[in-house]
């Protein structure tokens, strides 16, 4: 499998940080590893185009033209030689602390504009973000992987004001989660392509990618039973907070408080009840979702007050979950240290869980002596019970990984031959017309319809079936047992045999085309 063909894992480690005159942050190594949903990585050293990738962040605002004059000083095969990639970059709770991934947090509703801007750089063709709790993801279609992976971290860089965006693989059955084999990350990946459907630069390639991976998922969990046992992030939470309290008299009348009433709210108010919790408080902007809610859960008291509300609300509870889309903290020092103290049962010290990112508590809370704060990356605690046994189910769930994966790269190994194929047939359909015209031109003006009709049918039919074998050799669907280094071979070899080549390749046309589109 030649490596241009690959679906990459990019993972940015700020070995050297530069620092230049302009607003963005230099990042001068960049070391790309190969990854499709969790599958084992395998550096570029190991493979056929090379080894680490460095790419040296300018401090020239004019990329435009610089990337212009790179085009015309480059080698005359620079690009003709080069596949575009699907590369990800990003971060995850694995790697990186709620701290630099909320910096880096897109509310959904910013991932179209987000997708606009990323297509908009010189080399990405097509993008897609998934930013979640526990990750925040940019896959993109890379015209030149090198250049399109040093714009991505760039722009990562200038949105977010970070000195060293880093980076993860990242996957799709829930293998990477922090709770693995939990169904959340799945639902996730179907929002992502809700929300890029009719969306420019949510493309071909990763339309397909997400969708296949939709796919992937949902066979995991069917043959695996990977979910069984395993806790959602909302369900570590609750957990998390029964742990920490003083014992088990106080876990049945610590005073509940959930802010929010969104997915992961709900979800919140739901363990609650399957643990033992009779009454709660829900603050949310409005009541009607916590009247739905309320409908859905029976012999529960959950009592609704308005955001407005909400102070007193925490001065009243010993135990608060905070899961709001909020993009700055809600609870702040100043906020909490003049409440009064949690209960006698719980020890006299509130508890604070949140698992929003942007956090909805500020870190700074917790230099109270009054409280303790705990945020999503708190819940590995209880994440590390019952690993063994979901362990052993990712290494069955690694199998159709890799079989899925592999039928993945065929798919977009057989783009790689259409525009080959539409060239020959364009050209074929031209010297057959051609010929066509000079033959009925011959046979004179009274020919009739019948015949005409006849002559045409037998041109295409001669013409199909002279194209059959050539089509079947730039076959690379995974149907057969041709590699992709062949089908390549054929498709070269009939380039120069038919003229097909064209001055500059497609790549390089895409690359031009988006740079003189700049004002």
């Amino acid at each position: 499998m030649a490596v241009s063909t690959s679906f990459y894992g990019a993972k940015l480690e700020p070995l050297f940080i530069k620092y230049c005159s302009s607003s963005s942050s230099s990042l001068s190594y960049v070391t790309t590893h190969l990854s499709f949903f969790g599958r084992n990585r395998k550096s570029l050293d190991q493979c056929q185009r090379g080894s680490i990738i460095r790419c040296e962040a300018s401090s020239d605002n004019a990329n435009s033209v610089s990337a212009l004059q790179q085009l015309k000083t480059s080698a005359a095969d620079r690009y003709t030689k080069e596949r575009s990639s699907i590369v990800v970059i990003g971060l995850s709770v694995h790697t990186t602390p709620v701290e630099m991934r909320e910096k880096l947090a897109i509310p959904e509703a910013e991932w179209p504009r987000a997708i606009g801007e990323l297509c908009n750089l010189n080399h990405i063709e097509e993008a897609a973000v998934l930013s979640t709790c526990n990750r925040m993801e940019i896959y993109v279609v890379a015209l030149s992987q090198h250049r399109g992976v040093k714009e991505v971290t760039e722009w990562m860089s200038n949105v977010c004001s970070l000195l060293y965006p880093q980076a993860i693989n990242s996957i799709s059955a829930g293998l990477d989660s922090l709770v693995m084999g939990e169904g959340q990350i799945l639902a996730q990946v179907k929002q992502v392509v809700k929300a890029g459907q009719g969306v420019n630069g949510f493309g071909r390639n990763i339309s397909g990618l997400f969708k296949h991976a939709i796919t992937v998922g949902k066979r995991v969990r069917t043959e695996t039973n990977i979910a069984a046992g395993a806790v959602s992030v909302s369900s570590a939470a609750v957990e998390l907070a029964l742990m920490k309290l003083p014992n088990q008299a106080s876990q049945g009348n610590a005073r509940m408080l959930v802010i929010g009433a969104g997915k992961m709210g709900k979800l919140v108010i739901k363990h609650l009840v399957a643990k033992g919790c009779k009454k709660m408080v829900v603050v949310n902007r409005s009541e009607e979702r916590v009247a739905a809610i309320r409908e859905e859960i029976c012999d529960v008291e959950i009592i609704y007050k308005p955001l407005s509300e909400m102070f007193e609300c925490v001065g009243e509870a010993d135990v608060v979950f905070t899961s709001t889309a909020s993009e700055n903290p809600l609870i702040l020092k100043e906020h909490v240290k003049e409440l009064p103290l949690a209960s006698e049962e719980v020890g006299c010290k509130r508890l604070f869980v949140d698992i929003s990112v942007p956090r909805n508590v500020g870190s700074c809370v917790n230099d109270l002596e009054s409280v303790k704060v705990y945020n999503v990356d708190d819940l590995k605690e209880v994440v590390a019970a019952n690993k063994e046994d979901r362990l052993r189910k990712a290494m069955e769930a690694q199998v159709i990984i890799d079989e899925e994966s592999t039928q993945f790269e065929a798919w977009r190994d057989s783009l790689e031959t259409v525009p080959t194929i539409k060239k020959l047939r364009a050209y074929a359909e031209r010297l057959r017309v051609a010929e066509l015209e000079k033959c009925l031109g011959k046979m004179g003006d009274d020919i009739n319809k019948k015949t005409q009709k006849a002559v045409d049918d037998l041109s295409k039919g001669i013409v199909n079936k002279m194209l059959h074998g050539p089509m079947q050799h730039l076959r690379c669907d995974g149907s057969d047992s041709r590699t992709l280094s062949e089908t390549l071979e054929n498709m070269h070899a009939l380039n120069r045999m038919f003229s097909l080549e064209t001055e500059i390749s497609v790549l390089e046309q895409k690359i031009r085309a988006k740079v003189e589109q700049k004002p």
